[in-house]
C-alpha cells in the first residue's frame, strides 16, 4: 500500500481504510504495512494505528512477520485484503479474495505473463486453497466472482459475501483548461486518442486490442492515437510483430505509469475508453471512465456486464472486428456517444466506497459477535464470567 506506483488492490484497501476512518470511531484498527515510499497516502487517527513491518520477500512477510506482529498487537480479527493470508495464524480472519483467475489458467511454466506474475500466481495457487476453508469470512467483489469461488472450492456459500467496489470521488469530468493542459503536457498526450488500460497479463487481451486498433486505423475513419500507460516498449514491439503490423507503433503513445490523481484528466481527454478484458472479477476502470463522462467499450464476459449494466458497449473480447466496429460507431455516431456518456455518468453514481466500507464494517461486527459468543460460552463453562473487550480489527 505504501508503494508509489499503486494499482487496483492498493486503491481498494486505501479507500476502505479512509472510509472506515470516517464511519467507525468505536473499534480499534491496526494497519500492517510493508515499508515503502508513499507513507502519506494514509494517516493515523485516534483509533487507527499504522504498524510498518520491515521489507522482506512477500511470502515471509505474510506467513511469518504478519501473524507474529498481529498476535503481539492482540488483534481479535485479521483482515487480509489482497487474495492471500497466513496459513497458520490463530487469529479469526476475514479474507478479501478479489478473484481466482490464477487458479484457473496461468502457471509457472506457461509462457504467457511475466516471471513475476507467474511466481506470484504459483504462490497464490498454493496458499489460497489452504486459507479459504479456515477463514471466518470471504469477501469478493462481484456476484460473478462469488459464484466462481463457491463452485471452484465447493463451498456452501454461507461464509461468502459479494461487496462491490466503488469509484473514488475525484473521478469526474474535468473542464479546467489549466488542468487539462498541465496533464496533457506532463504525459505528452496526442490531441485525439483512445485510452486503453492494459498490461502483459493475458487476461487484459492486449493483442486483440492492437488487432482491433490496427483494423480501425486502416479504415481511415479517424486519425486517432492509442494511449497505453504502464506498458514496456519491448513488450509492445513484440505484440506488434505478432499481429503483423509493426508500423502501427507510430500511432501508439506510451505514457509510463500514470498517477491515480491524474487519471480523471486522461479519461476526460480521451474519445473513449477500451476495457475489453477476457476476464475480470470487477473492473474499477469501467466506472472511473464513466464517472469522467467517457464512453466505454468493455466485454460481455465474466463480471463486466454486471458492473457496466447497459451503460457501456459490450463486445465479444475474442473478436477484434467487434472491438473495431464498436470504436468506429462511438467515434462517428454522435447520438450514440452522447447516449453512453449520459448512461455512464448515471451508472457510476451507483457505486461508492462509503457503501462498500459500511458493508465490510457489518462483516467485522458479525465476526465480533461470533468471537464474543464463543468467549461467553467458554467463560460460562469455566466460571460464568466474561471479560472480553471490543475487538481490535487487524488490517
Amino acid at each position: 500500500m505504501f508503494r508509489k506506483a499503486k494499482h487496483g488492490m492498493d486503491i481498494v484497501v486505501l479507500e476502505l481504510i479512509r472510509n472506515l476512518q470516517e464511519i467507525d470511531s468505536e473499534n480499534e484498527y491496526v494497519i500492517f504495512v510493508k515499508a515503502g515510499e508513499d507513507r502519506s497516502c494514509i494517516r493515523e487517527t485516534k483509533n487507527f494505528k499504522i504498524v510498518e513491518l520491515k521489507k522482506s520477500p512477500f511470502p515471509f512477510w505474510e506467513q511469518v512477520a504478519l501473524p507474529l506482529r498481529a498476535r503481539r498487537e492482540k488483534c481479535d480479527v485479521l483482515h487480509c485484503t489482497s487474495n492471500t493470508a497466513p496459513i497458520f495464524s490463530r487469529i479469526p480472519s476475514v479474507l478479501t479474495l478479489h478473484d481466482i483467475i490464477y487458479m484457473e489458467k496461468l502457471s509457472l511454466f506457461q509462457k504467457s505473463g511475466t516471471w513475476y506474475q507467474r511466481l506470484g500466481n504459483m504462490y497464490r495457487r498454493f496458499v489460497v486453497p489452504l486459507v479459504v476453508r479456515k477463514t471466518g469470512k470471504i469477501i469478493t467483489v462481484s456476484n460473478y466472482e462469488k459464484e466462481r469461488i463457491r463452485d471452484f472450492f465447493k463451498l456452501n456459500g454461507e461464509n461468502l459475501a459479494a461487496v462491490y467496489n466503488g469509484v473514488s470521488e475525484h473521478f469526474r469530468p474535468v473542464h479546467s483548461e489549466k488542468d487539462l493542459s498541465r496533464i496533457k503536457s506532463t504525459y505528452r498526450l496526442p490531441d485525439d486518442y483512445l485510452f486503453f488500460l492494459g498490461n502483459t497479463h493475458p487476461k487484459k487481451n492486449t493483442k486483440n486490442v492492437l488487432k482491433a486498433f490496427s483494423t480501425f486505423h486502416q479504415s481511415k475513419v479517424s486519425d486517432l492515437y492509442l494511449v497505453m500507460p504502464d506498458f514496456k516498449e519491448k513488450a509492445l514491439q513484440d505484440l506488434l510483430q505478432e499481429i503483423g503490423n509493426p508500423g502501427l507503433r507510430e500511432r501508439i503513445h506510451l505514457t509510463g505509469y500514470i498517477d491515480n490523481k491524474d487519471l480523471p484528466v486522461i479519461y476526460s481527454l480521451s474519445q473513449l475508453f477500451l476495457y475489453p478484458s477476457l476476464r475480470e472479477s470487477f473492473g474499477i476502470p469501467i466506472l472511473e471512465a464513466m464517472a469522467c463522462g467517457t464512453p466505454v467499450i468493455t466485454s460481455n464476459t465474466s463480471s463486466m456486464p454486471e458492473v457496466a449494466g447497459d451503460a457501456a458497449m459490450l463486445i465479444n473480447p475474442s473478436q477484434p472486428d467487434q472491438i473495431a466496429d464498436a470504436i468506429n460507431a462511438l467515434v462517428t455516431i454522435d447520438s450514440l456517444r452522447k447516449k453512453y456518456v449520459e448512461m455512464g455518468l448515471s451508472r457510476a453514481r451507483s457505486f461508492n466506497w462509503k457503501s462498500m466500507a459500511k458493508e465490510v464494517l457489518e462483516i467485522y461486527s458479525e465476526m465480533k459477535g461470533k468471537i464474543q459468543t464463543k468467549v461467553y460460552e467458554h467463560n460460562d463453562k469455566e466460571s460464568g464470567y466474561s471479560d472480553h473487550r471490543s475487538p481490535i480489527l487487524g488490517h
